[in-house]
């Protein structure tokens, strides 16, 4: 059902400095800062041969990601993030099988124009999973 990897995604505290680190540190190219109000973020993306890094800095006072900051306050991966052919087929499946899909199960459109759901971390060995249309 899921497909490759499409990224990781690290909640930073300050994102011009997770900027300068990837791009004038690891010599990365970084996307420009993209806000996503319906998602709460600000992100840019790392983007790497075979996958990409998306630092999330929080927007505005509600951001999930800040809550994430408040109990680590140096950052950390937030997030993974699948691919998959069909977001429907693959929320179905999932359900059925007991995972919890997070919000009201519809999927929104992420930072890619593309559509994405998120499945609880509790049914994922502790790992916040996004998943995302193809």
């Amino acid at each position: 059902m899921i497909g490759r990897l499409n990224h990781v995604a690290i909640a930073v505290p300050d994102l011009e400095a997770g900027i300068a680190q990837y791009r004038d540190v690891l010599g990365a190219k970084v996307s420009e800062p993209q806000d996503e109000p319906d998602h709460g973020v600000t992100v840019v993306f790392v983007e790497l041969p075979n996958t990409k890094i998306e630092l999330l800095y929080p927007l505005g006072e509600n951001s999930p990601i800040q809550g994430f900051l408040d109990k680590n306050t140096s950052g950390g991966i937030h997030h993974v993030c699948y691919e998959v052919d069909d977001i429907l087929a693959a929320r179905d499946k999932l359900q059925a099988s007991g995972a919890r899909v997070l919000g009201d199960g519809e999927p929104k459109i992420g930072a890619h124009g593309k559509p994405v759901l998120f499945l609880h971390p509790k049914d994922f060995n502790g790992t916040l999973v996004e998943l995302e249309q193809v």
